[in-house]
């Protein structure tokens, strides 16, 4: 009877303790945002709950949007917010209860995730999820023969674009930024993952083919889904805003159209991200996430084939 109140005064005391979150890559302003969401207490958007206590740097020389402000923002972390910089991410892991990938660099993603997931600790992965659907698929397959929990996404599916979404949707079509990186296979992983997650978020699993138009301005991606559904991304360059377009059935049988400008912020994500590492229960199912690569990967060769359609893999 004393054993059981010990241990059940200290499962209260654990779950009244705030989760330990390590950061891999500092290389973003995602890494400085979601600190603060966490660790101000005063700000407006405050997510209670986790607390960023400790950061492994990264960065990709390559690419100068990390190497420019790798240091910039670790600096900030370890003045500003007294997060520990950390030399690996083996040190990251014994450290911490879970784990923020958010590294500029899709194309190191994999290598980054698997000392995680060998960590077994809760793992975010911000995006893009990899710079390869090979990547991607790898990455669920070393998370699932470990039993470790993972899940990925843009914050703009939780904004204001979830509000739209509903069981009579004929199709949709969404907008925002896509500039390319030119070390990114699937270029629109880059940055247009955001507007492609935005239709999935409306659309959902079972597209089956891809055909997408590449101009220096913007790509118009458009999906043939299971019924004969479609769903159109138009990816702008350089930046501009987000938003869509619904298209549903009134009682009458007649397609109606609904628009709206969508604006983003991170503290819905990270309410969610906090959910995660508290339940394990992925707010984005790991197979819709796999199917947005797999769209990405068809637009890719159709862009190679001259906009020809493909199937997805």
């Amino acid at each position: 009877m004393k054993t059981f109140a010990l241990f059940g005064a200290f499962s209260v005391a654990m779950m009244a303790a705030d989760l330990r979150i390590g950061i891999i890559g500092t290389d973003t302003s995602h890494a400085t945002a979601f600190t603060k969401i966490l660790n101000d207490a005063t700000a407006p958007d405050h997510v209670p709950g986790a607390r960023v206590v400790a950061a492994y740097k990264g960065g990709s020389a390559d690419i100068e949007a990390s190497r420019t402000r790798v240091d910039q923002f670790a600096a900030e972390l370890r003045d500003k917010w007294q997060v520990k910089i950390v030399d690996s991410i083996e040190e990251l892991c014994r450290q911490v209860d879970a784990v923020l990938l958010l590294s500029n660099d899709g194309r190191i993603h994999l290598a980054q995730a698997r000392i995680v997931i060998a960590a077994h600790k809760p793992l975010f992965i911000d995006k893009p999820l990899a710079s390869t659907l090979e990547d991607a698929r790898e990455i669920a397959r070393l998370a699932k023969a470990e039993s470790a929990p993972w899940f990925s996404s843009s914050s703009m599916r939780f904004g204001g674009v979830a509000s739209l979404k509903s069981d009579d949707l004929e199709g949709a079509m969404t907008w925002g930024p896509g500039p390319l990186e030119e070390h990114h296979q699937l270029d629109l992983s880059w940055y247009a993952i955001h507007p492609v997650e935005m239709l999935y978020t409306l659309m959902g699993q079972g597209c089956e083919e891809v055909s997408r138009i590449s101009t220096a301005d913007s790509d118009v991606i458009v999906g043939r889904w299971k019924g004969g559904r479609i769903g159109t991304v138009r990816a702008l360059r350089p930046y501009g805003d987000y938003g869509a377009v619904v298209h549903r059935k009134n009682p009458k049988g007649q397609t109606s159209e609904v628009s709206r400008k969508v604006d983003g912020g991170y503290a819905p994500l990270v309410h969610e991200i906090v959910q995660f590492f508290e339940t394990s229960k992925p707010p984005v199912a790991n197979e819709e996430t796999l199917e947005m690569f797999a769209f990405m990967d068809a637009a890719q060769r159709s862009k190679e084939a001259g906009g020809k359609p493909e199937a997805l893999r």
